[in-house]
């Protein structure tokens, strides 16, 4: 199976998430390098600084201190080629506004249902 990303960036308060969705991401071959973060802040500074450099970006919603909602707020004011890098909303939310909201958000690419599953990651290989 060809690798269709080569850094993903996983962004969940969630720590289990994060360990179940990396495994997978590596099984399936849909990233050669998984990156998990467990808050917004700790994201965006590593994308600020450039130690971090993803072409694929899951994103949870509902998180203490700053949801995905206001890192896509602070994402958009920095100096990156966000069209280079692909956001997937990655949320337990089943809210309407929450998923209008995402799918309204010119950098998300599709909202996902958690939990990420082996065929939720082969339709994304599609885009």
């Amino acid at each position: 199976m060809i690798t269709k990303f080569n850094r993903c960036l996983l962004i969940d308060d969630n720590p289990l998430d994060n360990y179940t969705h990396e495994l997978l991401i590596y099984k399936t071959n849909f990233a050669n390098d998984v990156v998990a973060l467990e808050s917004c802040e700790e994201a965006l500074l590593a994308l600020k600084t450039g130690s971090i450099k993803p072409d694929v970006i899951f994103l949870d919603i509902n998180m203490p201190v700053m949801n995905g909602f206001e890192f896509l707020e602070k994402y958009a004011k920095l100096d990156l080629n966000k069209e280079s890098v692909k956001i997937f909303t990655l949320s337990s939310s089943l809210n309407p506004l929450d998923i209008d909201r995402a799918n309204q958000s010119p950098y998300i690419s599709k909202y996902i249902q958690k939990t990420l599953t082996e065929e939720k990651l082969q339709e994304l290989m599609k885009f």
